[in-house]
């Protein structure tokens, strides 16, 4: 049996600890890939370890769809939350903090801290709303290179990130070829299917229908929660998966009433309203409409291109991870991608986890994945 096989011998390591986050305001213009442009813009980030001399150690965390830029430690100045992915970075970890300087930004357009549709456009003095301009994966991506040049790092040791986070990755290695030495793509697509914009298109709806919505033009006091609370919730569902969702719920409920018939009683219920509530306390809902579109938009063959065509100047390292329960970006679409490098010489490997979890379990604890990305940084 090899080291991966033997899961047990992979240890835990340790937190980060107390975290702050970063502001960086940036004069420069930012002109958005579909139009319209920015005249300046804040990013807010995270960073965990030191950057060596030669700023050779240098890893960006690529957030998926709802995450933000606190991936590791506990807040001091928020919520005092754990990261996304407090099992994954710290000492010993697989982004062992005492080797690798890591860094992890809110996208443009988020709501966590990033210029967004939330933000108040100085030009106006209110907020940018719908006047903020269409954000694509490359707008995305274009944001984070400004960020990366202000720390004075030429060229990021590696690149990783998960669903969202993962299309980042591959967009990295396109646009700033040598600027990526690996690029770690995890549970992540060339371009959604029909069936992940359908249920991008649902959540959507069910928010901008929300009367309070108001052409998204809402006060922050009195938020959409209807609509987006229940686009959060569909969404979830996506993030699950048949196996996992029936070994965690299965049929558990509470008896009701004839007077209490539509109440939620069953356990899977619950939690789905949980996580619907609980996202309408921390995120915007402009930024849904503006990500999951970013999302339905983001497609490597644009044009009637191939993956070989996009990929054809890429310099990285490629590692590509799926999961065997993943139905939204399926274990199939994530080897495409690997196929594509291939075919035209690139170094690149694929590599298909077994789990019960769904999509989301590159968040979940895995100490498969974990061998793989130590590997994968040590090659």
């Amino acid at each position: 049996m090899n080291d991966f096989e033997d899961i047990s011998l992979y240890k835990e390591g340790g937190d980060v600890g107390i975290v702050e986050f970063k502001d960086y305001f940036c004069n420069t213009p930012l002109r958005f890939k579909l139009g319209g442009e920015l005249q300046s813009f804040n990013i807010r980030y995270e960073t965990y370890g030191r950057l060596n001399e030669d700023k050779s150690n240098a890893i960006l965390v690529c957030h998926a769809l709802t995450g933000d830029h606190h991936c590791a430690g506990v807040n001091s100045l928020e919520d005092r939350k754990s990261g996304w992915w407090n099992n994954i970075i710290g000492s010993g970890k697989p982004l062992d903090t005492n080797k690798y300087f890591i860094i992890c930004s809110n996208c443009i357009g988020g709501c966590r801290g990033t210029t967004g549709p939330v933000s108040i456009n100085p030009a106006t003095n209110q907020r940018y709303n719908l006047t903020f301009p269409a954000v694509t994966i490359q707008d995305m991506v274009a944001a984070q290179e400004r960020l990366i040049t202000h720390l004075g790092i030429n060229k990021l040791k590696m690149v990783i990130g998960g669903s969202m986070g993962g299309m980042q990755v591959l967009q990295w290695a396109i646009d700033f070829p040598d600027r990526v030495e690996r690029a770690c793509a995890l549970a992540t697509t060339s371009r959604q299917n029909a069936q992940a914009i359908a249920f991008n298109e649902v959540g959507r709806s069910a928010i901008m229908q929300d009367p309070i919505w108001e052409g998204g033009n809402y006060a922050l006091e009195r938020v959409p929660s209807v609509g987006l609370g229940i686009a959060r919730m569909m969404a979830h569902i996506t993030y699950l998966s048949d196996i996992g969702m029936e070994g965690k719920f299965g049929r558990d409920h509470r008896r009701i009433s004839g007077e209490e018939i539509f109440k939620p009683s069953f356990e899977v219920e619950n939690y789905l309203h949980h996580q619907g509530q609980s996202f309408v306390n921390r995120f915007d809902a402009n930024t849904y409409l503006y990500f999951t579109r970013a999302l339905d938009l983001f497609d490597l063959r644009l044009n009637g291109g191939s993956l070989e065509s996009a990929f054809k100047d890429v310099m990285a390292k490629f590692l590509v991870v799926g999961f065997t329960s993943d139905w939204l970006f399926p274990p199939a679409q994530n080897r495409e991608i690997v196929k594509a490098l291939l075919r035209i010489g690139k170094t690149a490997s694929y590599a298909e986890i077994e789990s019960e979890l769904g999509h989301d379990s590159f968040l979940i604890h895995s100490p498969k994945l974990y061998k793989l990305i130590e590997y994968f940084l040590n090659d």
